[in-house]
C-alpha cells in the first residue's frame, strides 16, 4: 500500500515577482484614489460642455439670456449646509389621506426635512401635527393645464426660501413612503442627480401636441412627454423657476385640448438642452 503523497508546498515568490505584484497594487490604488477625488466627465466637465451646441441660426434674445443664467447656475458650486434637508412638497386637491402614515415616516427626524402643502380645491383639515401650518398660498389647479405647472413652481419657490433645503420631492395626495426615512435621506443626499420623467412619445398624447409656434427655441426633436412627479437637487430647482423662455412657450401653445403634462415638459426641454 502506497503512502498518500504529501501536499505540495507553494514555492515562495521570487523578489522580481513580488516587486511586480506591488507595482500593480500601487497602480490600482492610484486609480481608485483618482476616481474618488475626480468624478467622471459627466459630472465634472466644464460648463462649456454642458451648454447646448450653438445653432447655425442667430440666437434669440431670450435664448441668449437663458444661456447666461443657466450657465452661471451650472458653474456655481452647490451651497453647503450643515443641516441639509429634503423638501417634501405635496400637490393635493384637499385633504391628505395618508398624513398619519407620513407622520410615522418623519417621526424622530426633525431638522432633516420640511413639508409644503399646495391644496388646489379646498383647505385641508390636517390630522397630523407635522402638517399643521405647512400650507402655502394655493390657487385652483386643473389637470393637464398650465395651472399645474404654476402650482409646482409655487411649491419650489416656497421651498427654495429655506437655504437648508437641498433636495426637492414632488408628491401627490396618494403617495406613500416605501422605505424608512434614513434610507430615503441617505439615497437622495448621496446622489448628485435629479430624477424626472422624460421620453419620446410619437402618439396623439405625445409629440402630436407639438406646435410649430414653439420655434425657433423648441424644435420638434427636443419635444418630450413626461409625468410631473420629480425629485431634483437645489441647483436644478433654481433653474426650473428661473426659466421663463420654455415655460412661456408651453403656456402659450400647449392649450387645454392638448393637455399639458405639467412641469415635466418645460423641465425636460431644459434638461435636453443643458444635458442635465
Amino acid at each position: 500500500m502506497k503512502a498518500a503523497p504529501l501536499p505540495r508546498t507553494r514555492a515562495a515568490a521570487s523578489p522580481r515577482r513580488r516587486a511586480w505584484i506591488l507595482a500593480v497594487a500601487a497602480i490600482v490604488s492610484v486609480v481608485v484614489v483618482w476616481a474618488y477625488h475626480y468624478p467622471p466627465r459627466h459630472y465634472a466637465s466644464p460648463v462649456s460642455n454642458w451648454l447646448p451646441v450653438e445653432p447655425d441660426r442667430e440666437l434669440t434674445d431670450d435664448e441668449r439670456a437663458s444661456r447666461v443664467v443657466f450657465g452661471h447656475m451650472l458653474s456655481t458650486p452647490p451651497v453647503r449646509s450643515r443641516g441639509s434637508k429634503i423638501a417634501f412638497m405635496f400637490l393635493t386637491p384637499g385633504n391628505l389621506p395618508f398624513e398619519k402614515l407620513w407622520e410615522k415616516f418623519f417621526e424622530g427626524h426633525e431638522g432633516r426635512y420640511t413639508i409644503y402643502v399646495h391644496a388646489s380645491r379646498e383647505k385641508p383639515e390636517h390630522v397630523s401635527r407635522l402638517f399643521i401650518g405647512r400650507d402655502i398660498h394655493s390657487d385652483k389647479v386643473q389637470w393637464g393645464q398650465i395651472s399645474m405647472v404654476d402650482a409646482e413652481r409655487r411649491l419650489l419657490a416656497n421651498a427654495l426660501q429655506d437655504i437648508d433645503n437641498q433636495h426637492f420631492v414632488l408628491l401627490s395626495d396618494s403617495c406613500v413612503p416605501l422605505h424608512n426615512f434614513d434610507y430615503v435621506y441617505d439615497y437622495l443626499m448621496g446622489t448628485n442627480l435629479s430624477f424626472i420623467d422624460s421620453f419620446y412619445d410619437p402618439g396623439p398624447h405625445g409629440n402630436f401636441r407639438y406646435s410649430q409656434n414653439m420655434l425657433p427655441e423648441v424644435r420638434e426633436s427636443d419635444f418630450r412627454k413626461g409625468s410631473q412627479w420629480f425629485s431634483v437637487k437645489r441647483q436644478h430647482a433654481l433653474m426650473t423657476i428661473a426659466d421663463s423662455l420654455y415655460y412661456t412657450k408651453f403656456k402659450l401653445y400647449c392649450k387645454q385640448e392638448w393637455q399639458v403634462d405639467a412641469i415635466a415638459m418645460p423641465m425636460s426641454i431644459i434638461c435636453q438642452h443643458y444635458s442635465i
